[in-house]
């Protein structure tokens, strides 16, 4: 049974041949029903104006607009656009900037086709994808942070509320949790609504954050 191509997909990145690379590799994902493309973030901005796609793949370092702007301004003008950082540099500041304006994965300019395409679908599905890269990061990030001590975890949240936090960490989709917990897909839309309103975030990368913070993820 064919799947039916669903997802329309930017990129913006200012080196030519690696862009056009990708606009044919992302041609080729089985979901992926359009791809347009920028040579910065001004250009990319452009285009989401006149039509929002579902998942932005965003370089960093770009000319006139870096990625660092263009993922503050995508967030607070378009937040149902779901952006996806494809980068060469792997430092623990640059990821965790990212993630602060809103990014929901970062992935590096090498990666294998096959992580690609299944963290576009995962972003797309699930709102973030949460590889070891960005684990470790945080882990390493959140012990410096509180040298090492576990911090204090009073989330104000219900036993319920806490098995959505779980799943949601662990990759599970809407459906999917409302499978495993017998409820209906709005129930597990609620609670994640009131998950993220008690804990003060804005989309899943921060309840992932928080779940670190909280210890509940290690």
């Amino acid at each position: 049974m064919s799947i039916k191509p669903d997802l329309k997909v930017y990129i913006a990145d200012d080196h030519t041949i690696f862009r056009k690379a990708m606009v044919s590799l992302l041609q080729s994902f089985e979901r992926v029903a359009s791809v347009k493309d920028a040579e910065n973030g001004k250009e990319l901005l452009a285009l989401v104006k006149e039509s929002q796609p579902d998942i932005v793949l965003l370089d960093l370092q770009m000319p006139v607009m870096d990625g660092s702007e263009t993922c503050e301004q995508l967030y607070n003008k378009y937040p149902d656009v779901r952006v996806i950082v494809l980068s060469m540099h792997d430092s623990e500041r640059y990821v965790l900037h990212m993630m602060d304006l809103g990014a929901r994965a970062f992935l590096f300019k090498n990666v294998e086709p096959d992580e690609l395409e299944a963290a576009i679908y995962s972003v797309a599905d699930k709102d973030f994808y949460h590889n070891e890269f960005i684990a470790s990061i945080l882990r390493k990030s959140l012990r410096e942070k509180h040298n090492l001590k576990r911090p204090d975890f009073n989330p104000g949240l219900s036993e319920r509320e806490l098995e959505v936090l779980r799943l949601i960490c662990e990759e599970y989709s809407t459906k999917e949790i409302s499978s495993r917990l017998s409820l209906s897909d709005r129930t597990v839309e609620n609670h994640r609504a009131r998950i993220m309103e008690k804990i003060g975030v804005k989309n899943i990368v921060g309840v992932v954050r928080y779940a670190y913070e909280s210890g509940l993820l290690t």
